[in-house]
């Protein structure tokens, strides 16, 4: 039996009796007495399952796959279940853990200034990516004449999902820069809702151009998805922060440790850290701060994205 169901069990069993509900010290030390067992175990009744999601920035599949090893990790490392629940759309995952129908939620930058706004501040990152500190955006096509950004005017051109920070939010905030107006510069704008829907839909000709993130575009590199002699990068945007495992803050403390030392501990060095890092596409997780997203939440505004 797990340590926290033999906590659980006892609690359940403490000696509650007429006699003892009756008289105000002895329910007192019975209850605190229970209190005391359940912080113990960093764990609560209504928290045997620690519920995860992540924004669908991939197939449901993949985002599955990637997430088995994670899980079973986490689930050693935390002495509870670990449920991965796929969300529909990335308002899904803002609401989820915002509503307390998900405990920890992979958000991207922008997601994560969408949950926060939202909460009024009670939605934390606890661990992102190395990466993360310095992620960026690539904007692809087939046409040949298509050389910056000033190429796309009167083209045809797909973002990712409405939500999405590399898909969405940070290259319309640097079509903006170079002047390019999405909404009236452009010949038509989509949606494709995944960064590896976005690299079909160019190459598939649905699109003349569109924007993706560069881990996901180098996955599929990697694994010989696209046909470079097709689709083709014109333009790498400059890092920004992205991506982090968030949580609400009144998540209990010590799982929230928990979690976070978890993460932390990752290592390449050994076999089960290494797998697990190389599909989170990750070379290590550091610690993260709500802070770091201030410049993305300000793109945001900027952008007429935040509500």
């Amino acid at each position: 039996m797990a340590p926290h169901r033999l906590f659980i069990h006892r609690i359940e069993r403490l000696p509650l009796n007429r006699s003892t509900l009756q008289h105000p010290v002895k329910r007192w030390i019975a209850c605190a007495a229970g209190a005391l067992l359940l912080a113990c175990t960093g764990l609560s009744q209504a928290q045997q399952v620690l519920r995860v999601s992540a924004i669908p920035d991939e197939s449901p599949t993949e985002l599955q796959r990637k997430f088995k090893p994670l899980g079973d990790y986490l689930e050693k490392k935390l002495g509870m279940k670990v449920e991965f629940t796929p969300v529909t759309d990335y308002a899904a995952s803002v609401e989820g853990l915002i509503n307390n129908k998900l405990d920890m939620v992979w958000f991207g930058g922008f997601t994560f200034v969408q949950a926060k706004v939202r909460s009024g501040g009670k939605v934390i990152p606890i661990v992102q990516r190395e990466e993360d500190e310095k992620f960026k955006s690539v904007f692809i096509t087939t046409d040949k004449s298509i050389k910056s950004l000033a190429d796309l005017k009167g083209k045809t051109f797909t973002f990712g999902s409405e939500s999405s920070t590399s898909g969405h939010l940070m290259p319309r905030s640097y079509m903006l820069a170079a002047k390019v107006n999405p909404d009236t510069d452009l010949k038509r704008i989509a949606f494709s809702g995944a960064h590896d829907a976005t690299v079909a839909a160019v190459a598939g000709g649905k699109v003349d151009a569109g924007a993706l993130n560069i881990s996901v575009w180098e996955k599929l590199l990697s694994q010989s998805k696209v046909d470079t002699n097709l689709v083709h990068v014109f333009y790498t945007t400059p890092g920004y922060y992205d991506y982090n495992w968030s949580v609400r803050s009144d998540m209990n403390p010590v799982i929230r440790q928990k979690l976070t030392d978890a993460f932390l501990a990752l290592n390449r060095n050994d076999p089960q850290g290494k797998e697990i890092l190389e599909l989170q596409r990750a070379t290590r997780f550091i610690p993260a701060k709500a802070e770091n997203y201030a410049a993305i939440e300000a793109a945001a505004h900027n952008a007429g994205l935040l509500k």
